[in-house]
């Protein structure tokens, strides 16, 4: 009995940590990411190999964007090179007093918004917002990546990639921002992650 105590307790107490160490951040009214997503197309390039996953370079990317959500994943296909998303949002999108509108929510590595007044143009939310599959280049991002709160600004460089697997399966990243449903992820190489001190117009 006194074993099954112990365990409740780590696990609570663990539980209590991962919600401290990934407690929201709140920020005030403003634009705090105001700048779109920059990339540039690449050429046939080399493609990098990770264990049973080969990824194919399509452009160089680069934001500064406010995390709207994240979602952890184990299990699913993508899990073993891409364990995290983040739903980002610029420009309006990174507003709390838009923000403040719209419920946000991730699963199944999609991102979902429902509000019921717009604050901004339904256009506006779905260009100015994506999820995003991140795949850390190195432990150094992987780490970063896993100490990412919602609310924070951070900036991101690296590449938005194709993703195949040995055995056929295979995954391909979004090259735009005004896609939506499925094939409207990016998926992201990330070659360099930083907490990002906001900006607010």
């Amino acid at each position: 009995m006194r074993v099954w105590l112990v365990v409740l307790l780590l696990l609570c107490g663990w539980g209590g940590y991962s919600w401290w160490k990934h407690r929201p951040q709140h920020n005030g009214p403003g634009i705090l990411a105001p700048d779109v997503p920059r990339q540039e197309s690449l050429g046939d390039g080399t493609s990098l190999s990770r264990g049973h996953f080969t990824l194919s370079p399509r452009a160089a990317f680069a934001m500064t964007a406010r995390v709207l959500s994240r979602e952890d994943y184990q299990l699913d296909d993508l899990a073993p090179i891409a364990p995290t998303d983040l739903a980002m949002g610029w420009g309006r999108m990174s507003d709390s007093s838009v923000l403040d509108r719209i419920r946000i929510s991730q699963s199944n590595r999609f991102y979902y918004w429902y509000t019921d007044h717009f604050p901004i143009p339904r256009a506006e939310i779905e260009d100015s917002s994506a999820n995003m599959h991140m795949i850390p280049a190195n432990d150094t991002v992987a780490r970063e990546l896993r100490s990412v709160r919602q609310g924070e600004v951070v900036h991101v460089e690296g590449f938005l990639v194709d993703v195949k697997r040995d055995d056929g399966w295979h995954w391909n990243t979004s090259l735009t921002r005004d896609d939506t449903g499925a094939g409207g992820c990016e998926i992201v190489l990330v070659e360099r992650l930083s907490e990002e001190a906001p900006t607010r117009d």
